[in-house]
């Protein structure tokens, strides 16, 4: 609409023929036609719901979950909350993705770490 009233303007100031403005007009609908298969892929919503995706995801945490903190999942820091009796968890602790709450990722540890205090020499390593 702006490049038409742009030159419906340009004629009206006779600084362009009507037929010179009508032919770009013409000109730039034939591209916007072209052009619309190949563009509408990028305004498509291939994924509904990030959020599924995530679910199941392994990251590690980055800063330490009390029981908030940020984890890594992929190439991304995402904000993460463990349950209370999981925290703390320290930096570097492997994670599993359980839910998703908006931009919030709800996390468990992978296997919980072993007191070396408790660890019986029968245990493994």
């Amino acid at each position: 609409m702006l490049a038409a009233a742009l030159l419906w303007l340009l004629a009206r100031a006779s600084l362009l023929s009507a037929e010179l403005a009508l032919g770009l007009f013409a000109l730039w609908v034939v591209k916007d036609f072209a052009l619309y298969p190949i563009l509408r892929v990028g305004y498509e919503d291939v994924s509904p719901d990030v959020g599924e995706q995530l679910v199941g995801a392994l990251g590690n945490v980055r800063s330490a979950l009390v029981p908030d903190g940020w984890v890594r999942v992929g190439p991304e820091l995402w904000r993460a909350h463990c349950a209370p009796e999981a925290a703390p968890l320290p930096v570097d602790t492997p994670v599993r993705v359980m839910a998703v709450r908006g931009m919030l990722l709800e996390v468990e540890p992978l296997a919980t770490p072993r007191d070396p205090a408790t660890t019986t020499p029968s245990d493994p390593p």
